[in-house]
């Protein structure tokens, strides 16, 4: 039950995080620089960050199962822990509409854009693609008609609905090919002053390249 409330706290204020960046968004307010600015507070604060859903055998899984045993024991006092897990369900479609209208403002469709998903594993620094939601992001830009490849440092290979996709090297001519780079997984290995100076257009679900200051490509963040 202990680890049910540790992983059930962490989905619900993931939600809250990732509503907030939807909030922001419509209001144009930059969500990033909020949670560092409320993150200031010495006490009864504690930072969570949006991103482009959640993965793992973990948090999407755990209150799933509390809501279902809650419902087994006849507990209907749930719809927190359910309605947090909707939230972190629709980040993924977010961020492929998000990608669409960026390309569109590019004078771009996103049928037939050429894309690079960066980082598929569900969290930084882990050969672990459970549940992660850069495989929606990827398998949904697919359906919409884009041409999508991947870049993954730990996930050499990997199969979505019985089709293999291998990770493409991060090569210069990779990165100026592509309409749009969607970094998704923000894995420590990668290179991405390089990614800025080479592509286009990157979609940034995680704040990596704030570090970087100005870059040649056009970035916007979730």
């Amino acid at each position: 039950m202990a680890k049910l409330l540790e992983n059930t706290y962490r989905s619900v204020n993931i939600a809250l995080a990732n509503e907030f960046a939807l909030l922001c968004h419509a209001m144009q307010v930059d969500v990033w620089e909020v949670v560092r600015a409320a993150s200031t507070k010495p006490f009864g604060f504690m930072p969570f960050y949006p991103g482009p859903g959640v993965g793992g055998h973990c948090i999407p899984s755990d209150p799933i199962y509390l809501t279902w045993r809650a419902r087994a024991r006849d507990v209907r006092h749930e719809l927190l822990i359910e309605s947090a897990a909707a939230v972190n369900a629709r980040m993924p479609l977010h961020v492929v509409g998000r990608v669409g209208r960026m390309l569109k403002h590019r004078r771009r469709a996103l049928k037939g854009a050429r894309l690079l998903v960066l980082g598929i594993a569900y969290k930084r620094d882990v050969a672990d693609v459970r549940d992660s939601p850069a495989l929606v992001i990827l398998q949904t830009l697919q359906a919409r008609g884009a041409r999508v490849q991947y870049h993954d440092p730990f996930i050499p290979s990997v199969r979505i609905r019985g089709r293999l996709h291998r990770s493409k090297a991060l090569t210069p001519a990779l990165l100026r090919g592509q309409d749009c780079v969607i970094i998704v997984t923000d894995h420590t290995t990668v290179n991405y002053r390089a990614v800025g100076e080479r592509a286009p257009a990157i979609f940034d679900t995680r704040d990596v390249m704030r570090r970087y200051g100005r870059v040649r490509a056009a970035v916007e963040r979730l």
